[in-house]
């Protein structure tokens, strides 16, 4: 998708243009520091998406919106939650809040991805496997490719609402478009264990026990109440 951004903070812009480069969909078309200079610019080329601030003086992102001709896909970006009934008004894929991190950013363009080509991105978060193979590895989808990672290279994995994070033995992690529940359907078989509705572990790696938590890697995860007796009957405690 062809992106423009406009946004009257530099370190705003420098910040999008920073997450654009991360995104191999996205080719960055020119940057705006006022709404007035980019109405011919819009008008004229072949832009899909625009990150629009709402709150600029003279000349608003609402106002924008109003004064173009071409109707490109609106992702809002201020520092102003209140302005957020009325971005999604005006039919914007997402609001994003200042100071934005990427997984958020991320989640917005794929939801901007899925309008504009619905079938080039119509399951985000699809495990790769092969039933027929005993597999001691899965494909995830993270960042627009598909990263590998070993079972049992996995340390723990962490729920995030709509993400989770997949902590592995070189100290990294991999943030994935995915619930827990299919990686917990995925895993159940392969030594993980879910011990909290917002953690998965990899039995494998626990050092120790100590009360209500388990310690993976320097890491006290909690055990809570509805999942401890299938986590002990699992090792045998």
């Amino acid at each position: 998708m062809k992106c423009v951004i406009i946004d009257d903070e530099p370190l705003a812009v420098d910040l999008i243009k920073e997450f654009v480069s991360k995104v191999d969909t996205l080719e960055l078309v020119n940057t705006f520091n006022n709404a007035i200079d980019a109405i011919s610019i819009i008008n004229q080329s072949n832009v899909d998406l625009i990150f629009l601030d709402i709150e600029m003086p003279h000349f608003s992102g609402i106002d924008f919106i109003n004064a173009i001709d071409k109707k490109p896909l609106i992702i809002f970006t201020t520092a102003y939650s209140e302005y957020a009934v009325e971005g999604f008004n005006l039919g914007a894929v997402d609001y994003l809040v200042k100071p934005i991190p990427f997984h958020r950013f991320l989640k917005s363009v794929m939801r901007a991805q899925q309008i504009f080509n619905p079938q080039q991105i119509a399951a985000p978060a699809t495990l790769i496997t092969t039933p027929e193979i005993e597999q001691d590895f899965m494909f995830v989808r993270a960042e627009y490719e598909n990263v590998k990672l070993n079972f049992e290279d996995i340390l723990y994995i962490e729920g995030l609402k709509d993400y989770v994070k997949i902590y592995t033995t070189d100290q990294k992690y991999t943030l994935t478009l995915i619930s827990l529940i299919k990686l917990e359907n995925l895993l159940s078989t392969k030594g993980f264990a879910r011990i909290h509705r917002s953690y998965i572990i990899n039995i494998k790696h626990v050092k120790s026990i100590q009360k209500n938590k388990v310690v993976i890697a320097e890491k006290r995860i909690p055990i809570s109440e509805s999942y401890k007796n299938s986590f002990f009957e699992k090792i045998n405690l």
